[in-house]
């Protein structure tokens, strides 16, 4: 248990609530330790914390568009690294075929978020169904392929080295955003039965990052049943109900979906906009100085970001203020919009991520500029 130093005070002209009632003309910046989950301090500044005129160095907020990705892969590990760093490895995964093989991860669990597409997974605990807006969760070890008549594209997020975890949900209990009884897990069915055979396959075992190819003269996925309380596990973002307050602001954290050892992963989905006359109706600017933010945009108007399209990546490091884009801040304050659409999955790293040269390749170099001075 962490004894902070607390002494809440106030000093000069400030709102008494945070997030609520700023004094006029000012934009308010949060300071914090532990995600938003520690001791915070609010600013309220004359000027957007994130209109600075230029920016020299290797910390930038920058823009990735995975839409300009070309080719498909066969199966999972051919994909290429996009983000990464010792607790975490940020991929997207095109494929345009079924897969001929089955592999296993043995560097982590692995998250897979179905950004585009229908499949069906077949792994050592049986058969999903997966659609478009699934979170698969597939435990370290576990055996799988997927088959599919047209293209899928999933995010891949594995814990390296870990396991995923569902976060404690404190004063609103087990029941709130999702309901555990939700979690679907695969059926030992006739679909299951159907490709057991005899013939060869193939596994590809990622370890260290390095594929080992092992044959069996048979289809390994030949378990006629199982029990436990391990197993893969399914939900779609329409079965999240995001906590809502029409009279305060939110944080991020509210949103957690999936923890792991050093990051989370977090889902916003659509909902109403705060209502309350001085509730702040975007998020409020925020050092979050343990947290690089990374976020990929599923479907939707992203809310705090403007020219942000489905399949981009945004990654705000920390060091830099985060914020609502300079147009989206505008729209904020007018109140013009009474709800959100967007459908985005944030990952928060406690280290520092590290775009590899396949997503300096895809990144779009005039994204730091559309903040600098207040411009869009």
């Amino acid at each position: 248990m962490r004894k902070w130093i607390s002494f809440p005070k106030i000093e000069g002209e400030a709102s008494r609530q945070a997030h609520c009632d700023l004094p006029t003309d000012t934009f308010e910046r949060e300071m914090s330790k532990e995600g938003f989950s520690g001791p915070a301090a609010q600013f309220y500044h004359q000027h957007p914390p994130t209109s600075w005129s230029q920016i020299d160095g290797p910390l930038l907020p920058r823009a990735f568009d995975t839409l300009k990705l070309t080719g498909n892969q066969s199966h999972p590990w051919k994909v290429r690294s996009l983000l990464q760093n010792s607790a975490t490895d940020v991929r997207l995964w095109r494929s345009a075929y079924s897969m001929n093989q089955l592999v296993r991860n043995a560097d982590g669990d692995d998250l897979l978020f179905i950004h585009h597409g229908d499949a069906d997974l077949f792994c050592d605990f049986g058969h999903l169904k997966l659609n478009e807006g699934d979170y698969v969760l597939i435990p370290r070890g576990t055996l799988w392929r997927i088959e599919h008549a047209e293209e899928v594209v999933v995010l891949m997020i594995e814990a390296t080295g870990e396991s995923y975890y569902l976060p404690d949900k404190g004063l609103v209990g087990q029941h709130a955003i999702f309901d555990p009884a939700m979690l679907d897990t695969p059926k030992i069915n006739d679909a299951f039965k159907a490709q057991q055979n005899e013939q060869e396959h193939q596994v590809l075992i990622k370890r260290d990052n390095q594929v080992t190819s092992m044959t069996y003269a048979f289809n390994p996925l030949d378990a006629i049943g199982w029990h436990g309380d391990l197993s893969v596990v399914r939900i779609n973002w329409r079965d999240i109900r995001p906590l809502m307050s029409h009279r305060y602001h939110l944080p991020p954290s509210a949103h957690t979906t999936f923890l792991s050892h050093r990051f989370v992963v977090c889902t916003f989905c659509p909902r109403p906009i705060e209502s309350d006359p001085g509730a702040l109706k975007v998020p409020f600017f925020h050092n979050n100085d343990d947290f690089d933010e990374l976020i990929f945009y599923h479907r939707g108007q992203f809310f705090s970001r403007d020219n942000i399209h489905p399949g981009m990546l945004t990654l705000h490091p920390c060091g830099l203020t985060h914020g609502p884009h300079p147009k989206a801040l505008k729209i904020g304050l007018d109140s013009t919009r009474k709800a959100t659409d967007e459908v985005a999955v944030m990952i928060d790293t406690r280290d520092s991520l590290r775009a590899t040269e396949f997503a300096e390749a895809i990144e779009d170099k005039a994204y730091v500029d559309s903040w600098g001075g207040g411009k869009a």
